[in-house]
């Protein structure tokens, strides 16, 4: 019975980068292999069947797509750009504050990779640190960025 918008739908996954680099997957065997599975913030139980309805924005739209007339038990490799998956890496929402403003609003002293949560909902992460200003960048981190899928239909209600 083919997939259609409605139905409930749990999809294994590898997500990878055009060149490969493997960037989550819901298959633990493949985090340990590839180095994303780490025991002090995850556990086994945290890789399983992405969950979702399909039609109802859960997921990113080229994956919420690509399954509509799949049935379960089939694989596929789909390739999703950008505008399909994260959206375009937009350089409007890099930010610069005064280092005294962010250590104000964000409670901690500005260093690159620090990630922050604004208080208008959105997440960012410093990108730099000067003298003079800290800048956030509050892009998704996989915007900009075409991504690869493995999937599998592992269930379909």
């Amino acid at each position: 019975m083919a997939i259609e918008s409605g139905d409930r739908v749990a999809l294994a996954y590898v997500g990878r980068f055009e060149d490969g680099t493997v960037f989550n997957t819901s298959r633990y065997e493949v985090a340990v292999e590839r180095g994303l599975f780490d025991a002090q913030e995850k556990d086994r139980d945290d890789y399983a069947p992405q969950t979702f309805v399909v039609g109802a924005g859960q997921i990113i739209p080229g994956l919420d797509e690509a399954v509509v007339g799949m049935s379960a038990g089939e694989e596929a490799t789909v390739t999703v750009p950008p505008e399909d998956a994260y959206g375009e890496f937009d350089p409007d929402r890099i930010r610069t504050y005064d280092p005294e403003t962010f250590e104000g609003m964000v409670g901690e002293t500005p260093e690159v990779g620090l990630h922050v949560h604004a208080e208008n909902g959105l997440h960012g992460d410093v990108i730099a640190v000067r003298d003079d200003e800290v800048e956030v960048d509050f892009n998704h981190e996989l915007a900009g960025k075409t991504l690869v899928f493995d999937i599998e239909i592992v269930a379909v209600q």
